[in-house]
Order: C-alpha cells, then sequence, then structure tokens
C-alpha cells in the first residue's frame, strides 16, 4: 500500500508538535510521566511561584515546583507540588515557605526541622506564611503614607488660614518686625563685641585676685600646723571654760554685791561713825571749828613762841604780846604775805 505524500507530512506534525510539547515540559520540569519523589504544600497566597520555580534547603537546589492547583473553587488554598530531584531526608516538622526576590522569581524555601520521622513521597508539608521583604516594607510605609497625607491636608488648612489672616497690611507689619528684629541681631553683635573687650581688659586683674587666692590658700596650707595647734588651744580653753564653776563664781559675785550694796546703804544712812561723819552736818561744823582753832594756836605759836616757855615775864621788854583771835593771813615760804 502506497502511503500518500499528504499522510507523511500529517504524521510528521503530529509527531513534531508531540516532540514540542513534550520538549517544554521538560525544560519545565515537567515529564510525560509522573515520577520521581514529590511532596506537597498548601498555601493560601502563592506570591507569584509558578512552575519550575527553585525549591531550596539551606540554600541548595533540592527540587522544583512541579505544578499548582487549586484545593477548590473559593481559591482560599493552593497546593503546590514540590518534585524533588534529590534524595535527601526532609524532617516531618520542617516549615517550607514562599521567599520573594525583588531581582528575580520567587522561590520556595523549606527550613529543616529536628524531627527523626522524615517525609514520604506524597506527603504533605507544614508551611508559613512569610511575607517577604516587599510585602513586609509595604505594610510598615501605607501607615506612615497615611500620616503623611493628614500631615499634609493639615499644613494645607493651615497655610490657608494663614494666608486669609495675613493682609497687606499685616505682611507689611511682620517686614517691619522682621527689620526691627535685624537691626537688634545687630546691636547684639555690637554689644557682644563690646562686652569680649571688657572681658580682656579685666582678664588681668581676674588672673591677680585668682594669683592672690592661690597665694592665701597656699600660706594656709603651709601654716595648717600652727592653725591646728591654735585651734588646739582653743578647744582645750574652751573646755577649762566649761569645767569651771562659772555658776559658783556668779552667786559669789552676787553675794559680794549684795554685801557691798548693804555697806553704801550704811554709810549713806546716819547709824554708823562714816554714816555720821558723811552725813552729819553739826559733826563737820565742829570739825571745822577746831581746824580753825588749830591753825590759829599754830600761828599763835609760830608768831608769839615765847608765850609757851615756862618763864612767862620777859627778860628784856616789858611788853606782853597778845594772844591771837584768828588764825594769820596764808604766807610764802620767805614770810611775805
Amino acid at each position: 500500500m502506497k502511503i500518500s505524500n499528504e499522510t507523511k507530512v500529517g504524521a510528521l506534525t503530529a509527531l513534531a508538535i508531540t516532540l514540542l510539547i513534550l520538549g517544554f515540559n521538560f525544560l519545565k520540569g515537567k515529564s510525560l510521566f509522573k515520577r520521581g519523589t514529590f511532596v506537597y504544600a498548601k498555601f493560601k497566597e502563592t506570591k507569584g511561584i509558578m512552575v519550575s520555580n527553585p525549591v531550596y534547603i539551606n540554600g541548595l537546589q533540592v527540587g522544583s515546583v512541579y505544578e499548582l492547583e487549586e484545593a477548590n473553587k473559593n481559591l482560599d488554598t493552593i497546593i503546590v507540588a514540590i518534585k524533588l530531584t534529590k534524595d535527601i531526608n526532609i524532617p516531618r516538622n520542617s516549615l517550607a515557605s514562599i521567599s520573594e526576590n525583588p531581582l528575580g522569581g520567587p522561590s520556595m524555601v523549606i527550613s529543616q526541622g529536628n524531627s527523626k520521622d522524615y517525609l514520604k513521597s506524597n506527603d504533605t508539608i507544614y508551611t508559613i506564611d512569610n511575607p517577604g521583604p516587599l510585602q513586609d516594607l509595604t505594610h510598615k510605609v501605607t501607615p506612615i503614607l497615611d500620616q503623611v497625607k493628614l500631615t499634609v491636608q493639615t499644613l494645607d488648612s493651615v497655610l490657608r488660614n494663614l494666608n486669609s489672616i495675613f493682609d497687606p497690611n499685616t505682611k507689611n507689619n511682620m517686614q517691619d518686625v522682621v527689620a526691627n528684629l535685624t537691626k537688634l541681631s545687630a546691636g547684639l553683635i555690637v554689644s557682644s563685641a563690646s562686652l569680649q573687650t571688657l572681658l580682656n581688659a579685666e582678664t588681668g586683674t581676674l588672673a591677680k585676685s585668682l594669683e592672690n587666692v592661690n597665694k592665701f590658700t597656699g600660706n594656709l596650707a603651709n601654716n595648717n600646723d600652727k592653725v591646728n595647734t591654735s585651734l588646739g588651744n582653743l578647744e582645750v580653753a574652751t573646755n577649762n571654760l566649761a569645767k569651771a564653776d562659772i555658776q559658783g563664781t556668779i552667786t559669789q559675785l552676787q553675794g559680794t554685791i549684795a554685801k557691798l550694796d548693804a555697806g553704801i546703804s550704811k554709810i549713806d544712812s546716819k547709824d554708823g561713825t562714816l554714816g555720821l561723819l558723811l552725813n552729819d552736818k553739826q559733826l563737820y561744823n565742829n570739825l571745822a571749828s577746831t581746824s580753825r582753832s588749830l591753825n590759829t594756836l599754830m600761828d599763835d605759836l609760830r608768831v608769839n613762841p615765847k608765850r609757851y616757855l615756862t618763864i612767862g615775864v620777859s627778860l628784856f621788854s616789858g611788853k606782853k604780846a597778845q594772844p591771837l583771835m584768828a588764825p594769820l593771813p596764808l604766807t610764802d615760804s620767805s614770810g611775805i604775805q
């Protein structure tokens, strides 16, 4: 039987299409027959992971994503089939997560657990939702952006209110205030320069004062022993003063003052001899008269000494001297009145 050319072309075309499909699936990591070790993972969000994306354990690619299928029509769970290309033991408590890469496609990462029981083919591995750096950054930046928007709106409202308040007159007043502040700052600069000049002029005086203070403290340090000795003597004196019977001394002094007051009272009265001598006027007059008579007698004895001799009659003169009745006036040493 002779085969026509059309049949040959059709058969070759079908074979080419079949080979193309098989080669494409092979490049994607899928084979015509589902053979090998498969592990399944369930995710709520696949984050754009696709068939043939790599699967890593500790940075080493151990497999790839074989296929994705939905668990139900609600698409709340997506089953990811992982084909392992290496014969490795994966602990049963390991965790699978999807890691996003900003510079490439996402990949799946398996974090090994510490269980001694290992996963078998067609088992389901535990999963964890890893938000990834971009999603995490987005979640953190979104509230900040909302706050920035609110702040910008508030600032816009404030600027509108300020624009409504600042009429031309107010703006002119603000310009005057700024000009006055400029003048004030210039005056402060001049004042600070003057103050600096004054401080420079007083630097020498201040240095001398500090030098004198240093000398004074140095003298105190050098005479520390003398100061300690003086303080010790003062402490001894205060101790002796504290031990002295001051109260007894005061009591004796009060008794002496009382006795002196009693003596003065007696002197002031006419009870005693001294009191009579000081207060009796008649006694004073008698003493004065006696003193006058004594003076008269002494003057008479000086002037008429012969009167008081044992011989009563003078041999050479019969004239008899008269006795004095009053003291003579006072004279100097030469006898001249």
